[in-house]
């Protein structure tokens, strides 16, 4: 499998991408500047014990080409990147890891974005893609060391019961994680908001908190 992540120098797209390729998957790390990704690549390989792992830095445009693409872009840039590439993504699987959040004094707020949320605006500017919506509750500094042992559930959400699926088997591939089915895109609203919870929850506790659903 060849995943690209548009945005990927960011924390979470570049700890994700870590993993994936941990996993198996070949990946492109993509940035607006293909020797910024270059950069990232190396520091992510670097102190990984020699890990021969598939990871390469590209530009956005590249990154968009892979089988299956992540934007993992700030939540604010989600759309001004991805409408120039939508015919590039035509067809593909889109998986939005986005989260709208606002600082406020020590706390952050969650953001409610037009329609709803960051999936739902990657779903409007790509109508022919297949957007799926993940990784919200994703600690990207465990992410980035692949030392440290994952023990997390992933939510997915998409309208399209293919994505969700094919999302599923790409997250539950990755070493601690179980990825769950939580239903269409409208519940990526309410999976973005818990986000700020969580992050709150880091600041006061000093920790990185995951979620597990109990029961399943």
């Amino acid at each position: 499998m060849l995943v690209g992540i548009i945005g990927g120098t960011g924390p979470l797209g570049a700890g994700l991408g870590l993993r994936l390729a941990e996993a198996g998957s070949r990946v492109l790390i993509g940035s607006r500047d293909e020797a910024r990704a270059a950069e990232v690549v190396a520091q992510l390989l670097d102190g990984q014990d020699g890990r021969d792992l598939a990871l390469s830095g590209v530009d956005n445009a590249g990154a968009a080409r892979a089988d299956v693409v992540v934007v993992a872009t700030p939540w604010e840039g989600a759309l001004p990147t991805v409408l120039p590439l939508a015919g590039e993504l035509s067809g593909r699987l889109v998986i939005s890891v986005g989260n709208a959040l606002m600082k406020q004094g020590r706390e952050f707020l969650a953001v409610v974005p037009p329609r709803g949320s960051v999936a739902a605006l990657v779903q409007a500017a790509l109508p022919a893609s297949r957007v799926a919506a993940a990784c919200h509750h994703l600690p990207a500094s465990a992410l980035a060391d692949l030392r440290t042992e994952l023990d997390s559930d992933v939510l997915v959400c998409s309208d399209d019961s293919q994505a969700a699926t094919e999302t599923i088997e790409l997250l539950g591939s990755i070493r601690g994680l179980r990825a769950l089915n939580a239903g269409n895109l409208s519940q990526a609203a309410a999976l973005e908001a818990f986000t700020a919870i969580l992050v709150n929850l880091n600041i006061r506790y000093k920790a990185h908190t995951t979620i597990k659903i109990a029961g399943l």
